[in-house]
């Protein structure tokens, strides 16, 4: 495991301090690593894709989780602020531009900054596409993937009256920032059990409950988020915007069974992006951790440095 020789908090100077480090090469490409969620921080796995010995591996804990402060606060936390967060972090370390790797929501926010500071970007490297699109969405809170879960999405819905079903996000941001922390721990492990439970193509039910401040955290930052839909300007925000980084080189893996973040978004973002190489994993979900996609993004990352 490759260990970091920085570790740093940063103040944003608006109430919020963020944990960053960095890890292999000090002299090498600098690689920024994106964590998902919202709300996901990062972890030590994630540098396990990078040759230390090329790459500078850049991670943060994005505002208001992981090691960041204060832990699952919403007040200026938003897609900008995070936007704004990596420019102050890329000028802190001296780094003039740098390769971006990130999965499900991370793919989401490399996609952002990538469009706000193309200049910034010498490549992209994205897993589990998320465009912040209400039908994803839909598809994920709205009953599609339930479907395919039956019985996980019942607890799921357990916890929400049936007059409330109509817009599950905005009942679960109701008891997630009800004020009262036990009731706020207890909705943040079933919302993030419905996520964890369905991430691997392999996981066939629950998968032990989140420690209590994790989940709470990670719901409600995730939800906050999905309430808001990710603060763009539009449905469809990242796709209109993507001439701004046509000629920018990006490869996409994506595991075609991935039941969070189905293969269709990452077939949209590629479609007509010549420049972008879209690789389907058969077998394999949306976690990082499936076999397949670890395996592809090695090589994608073992590729890029020649």
């Amino acid at each position: 495991m490759i260990e970091p020789f920085d570790q740093r908090v940063i103040d944003m100077g608006d109430g919020h301090r963020i944990y960053v480090e960095q890890c292999g090469n000090p002299q090498g490409v600098p690689v920024l690593v994106l964590h998902g969620g919202p709300g996901g921080g990062c972890s030590p796995a994630m540098r396990r894709y990078f040759d230390p010995g090329i790459y500078r591996v850049v991670l943060f804990d994005q505002r208001g989780c992981g090691r960041s402060r204060p832990t699952a606060s919403v007040i200026s936390n938003t897609t900008w602020h995070l936007v704004a967060d990596i420019e102050v972090i890329r000028a802190a370390l001296g780094i003039d531009r740098f390769i971006l790797f990130g999965g499900s929501w991370g793919a989401t926010l490399a996609l952002i900054y990538a469009i706000s500071h193309p200049d910034r970007v010498r490549h992209l490297v994205l897993r589990g596409v998320f465009l912040m699109t209400q039908a994803e969405l839909d598809w994920f809170y709205g009953g599609g993937a339930g479907a395919f879960y039956p019985d996980l999405w019942a607890k799921f819905l357990a916890p929400i009256p049936e007059a409330e079903r109509g817009d599950l996000i905005g009942a679960y941001h109701r008891r997630l920032f009800s004020g009262e922390p036990a009731q706020e721990v207890r909705l943040g492990r079933v919302w993030a059990n419905w996520e964890n439970a369905l991430a691997s193509v392999h996981s066939d039910g629950p998968v032990g409950e989140s420690p209590g401040e994790y989940a709470r955290a990670f719901a409600r930052l995730e939800n906050h988020y999905f309430k808001h839909s990710g603060f763009l300007d539009s449905d469809g925000w990242i796709l209109q915007q993507r001439p701004k980084i046509e000629h920018l080189p990006a490869v996409i893996v994506q595991g075609r069974l991935d039941m969070i973040c189905p293969p269709v978004s990452a077939w949209k973002l590629a479609d007509g992006w010549k420049n972008a190489d879209l690789r389907l994993v058969p077998m394999a979900g949306h976690a990082l951790s499936e076999p397949g996609i670890s395996a592809e993004l090695v090589r994608v990352m073992d590729g890029l440095r020649g």
